[in-house]
């Protein structure tokens, strides 16, 4: 079995990107309000990001969140509100944005996106990641 398919085997997968300060906080915030846990991670710039991005020819230029769900690529809000779906609460209920086009959603998204370093800051680092979520991670 190749790399690539033993990684799929831990779908759904979200890709962030790992120098973002906002993008590891939305992490931690999902890992304690998942319903059961189901969601690896790994960073768009780890060798395990860069590869599922090769094998889904996701262009270089994507930045943004990456969902691998069912073998399929869902990037920026596609990924947000689907990500929604594995939440405890009333977040799954944000699901229904998606009959909103994706041109707009994305305006939205990529709104938040060209800030977020300006606001949350840049690290080089991920935050301490709590020993009962390592496994949760494909790649440290």
């Amino acid at each position: 079995m190749s790399k690539v398919n033993e990684l799929l085997t831990k779908q759904p997968i979200l890709l962030i990107d790992g120098d973002c300060v906002l993008c590891n906080k939305s992490v931690n915030f999902l890992l304690k309000n998942e319903k059961k846990p189901m969601l690896s991670f790994a960073s768009l710039q780890s060798n395990t990001g860069k590869m599922l991005l090769e094998y889904f020819e996701v262009p270089k230029t994507v930045d943004s969140m990456v969902l691998i769900r069912n073998h399929q690529i869902f990037i920026k809000s596609c990924a947000a509100l689907r990500i929604t779906t594995y939440m405890k609460g009333l977040w799954p209920l944000m699901v229904v944005f998606v009959i909103i086009p994706p041109f707009l959603r994305n305006l939205v998204y990529d709104y938040i996106a060209k800030r977020r370093f300006k606001i949350h800051g840049k690290t080089n680092a991920c935050e301490m990641i709590e020993s009962k979520y390592r496994s949760r991670f494909l790649e440290i």
